[in-house]
């Protein structure tokens, strides 16, 4: 089945109407977050947009790429492959998004440590210290600093306002240093700044060596990306001939395609599964 009678007109009003609907949404899947710190109220992690906005665009982007596929190609079940694959792309940015986020958190902290090691060696309190880190350029930092700032004026309670703080930023690292300084609040020691020196160091050479192990671990998941995409883009290529839509319309052609769709998808997961790296656990959480 074709649409060789689809006007050209008619499937640029399509793909504009569904771009059009998409940034309509785009408003509550991805909004601006407050610069005046509003959104740092919220774990890092939990910074996603709602699953129904989610819903809405994996729909719509999955109608989109189905009708198109369909109209160029006229083959039912790669339109419907193609309509599922392409569904799931806001998951996927938003799951590249969230590890963007880590990257920047974890080579982030032994700088951290290093600007509250020189305010304690200056002579400034543990809460005047952690409010130095508003001089820290990323906003991720100077925002949540800010906040525990204006708590602790108001309320004086350094415990709270650190678990406020250890809720926002929602990292492992983050908690060994928080609690490291809770300790030193409550016990004392003028070994605080060699403790955290010791841990910036800690993190500093954890980051790198994590940095090295997923960069050779991203051969794999290219080659996995690479391995599963190869074959639907000539099968795509094939299906723009008559005989090759004609063939793959008929039963046996949809369920090789099904059949194939999901062994991709198998061996997708586990060369994914071989290039996972645990990420580390909040123990202090």
């Amino acid at each position: 089945m074709r649409f060789d009678g689809l006007p050209a007109l008619a499937l640029l009003l399509g793909c504009a109407l569904g771009a059009g609907t998409l940034l309509v949404l785009s408003v509550w899947a991805w909004p601006r977050h407050n610069p005046a710190g509003a959104a740092v109220a919220r774990p890092l992690a939990n910074r996603h947009p709602n699953r129904v906005t989610v819903l809405g665009i994996s729909l719509l982007i999955g109608v989109i790429v189905g009708f198109l596929t369909f109209a160029l190609s006229g083959v039912i079940g790669l339109s419907v492959i193609f309509a599922v694959a392409s569904a799931s792309a806001p998951r996927l940015v938003m799951r590249r998004q969230a590890h963007k986020e880590r990257l920047l958190m974890r080579t982030l902290w032994p700088d951290v440590v290093d600007s509250l090691v020189s305010a304690l060696r200056a002579g400034a309190s543990l809460p005047a210290a952690l409010s130095s880190l508003t001089t820290l350029s990323p906003r991720v930092v100077h925002h949540a600093a800010g906040e525990f700032e204006r708590q602790y004026r108001l309320s004086g309670n350094f415990d709270a306002c650190v678990d406020v703080l250890k809720t926002t930023w929602a990292d492992p690292a983050a908690d060994r240093i928080l609690e490291t300084l809770r300790l030193a609040r409550h016990v004392g020691g003028s070994e605080v700044t060699t403790i955290l020196r010791t841990l910036g160091g800690y993190l500093r050479q954890e980051s790198a060596i994590r940095q090295e192990v997923e960069a050779r671990q991203g051969w794999i998941r290219s080659a996995a990306r690479i391995g599963v995409a190869a074959p639907w883009v000539v099968l795509a290529l094939l299906a723009t001939r008559p005989e090759a839509a004609a063939a793959y319309n008929s039963p046996a052609g949809i369920t090789v395609i099904f059949i194939g769709f999901g062994l991709s998808l198998v061996a997708y997961r586990i060369m994914l599964a071989v290039a996972i790296l645990p990420q580390p656990r909040r123990w202090f959480a």
